[in-house]
């Protein structure tokens, strides 16, 4: 797999917001967000065997392991990984952007998915994958980056025609008014979690944590 970093941390985004965990971030990404805060997951990173990935998630004695890039689901080896993983006892979330097929992992045991539905602001909302939507489940994550009240108004009327049983989050960009976004959700009476980045709150805007 190429790999640009892994590392120990808590995790940041979604229902388990604080829980220790192994980050492996993949190399290269299909999608270009205006407002990406990895942009260092472009490249081309690094050969990575998916043994030495369980080696290293093995040594710093995480339960929890989250898979995410750059696009990881660019990565062919990452079944190969999630299901060693699983063997293991260990849960995996799998963030991706969204853009490409879920359904190669809808059936791996031990597996969360974290989809994101790309809102205006980000200029990649052509790019949302529909087809995605019906397939999350229970424990699954829809998440909408929100920068500002457009994006607010597209994610609003995503949600109001979702049926589906996944977690739905509004997670402000990085910076922008959070509390604006709350007000919003309140107003509106809709039925969502509004999360902010844990890591970043703790940390800044810090590479690796």
């Amino acid at each position: 797999m190429r790999i640009i970093e892994v590392f120990h941390s808590v995790q940041g985004e979604g229902p388990w917001t604080g829980v220790r965990t192994t980050f492996v971030r993949t190399a290269r990404c299909n999608l270009r967000c205006t407002w990406c805060d990895t942009k260092y997951s472009f490249g081309p990173g690094r050969e990575r065997s998916v043994d030495s990935l369980l080696r290293e998630v093995r040594r710093n004695r995480t339960r929890h392991v989250c898979l995410t890039g750059g696009e990881p689901l660019l990565q062919s080896e990452a079944p190969v990984l999630v299901r060693a993983l699983a063997r293991r006892g260990i849960q995996t979330v799998i963030e991706t952007g969204g853009s490409l097929d879920v359904s190669p992992y809808l059936a791996i045991p031990r597996v969360a998915l974290s989809v994101d539905v790309k809102c205006p602001s980000s200029r990649m909302e052509h790019r949302n994958r529909w087809s995605n939507l019906p397939l999350l489940r229970e424990g699954d994550v829809l998440k909408f980056v929100i920068g500002d009240r457009r994006d607010y108004l597209y994610a609003r009327r995503v949600v109001r025609t979702y049926e589906g049983p996944a977690t739905l989050v509004f997670q402000p960009v990085w910076g922008t008014d959070a509390g604006r976004l709350a007000d919003w959700v309140l107003t509106d009476h809709l039925d969502v979690r509004v999360m902010l980045q844990e890591h970043k709150v703790l940390w800044g805007d810090v590479p690796g944590r």
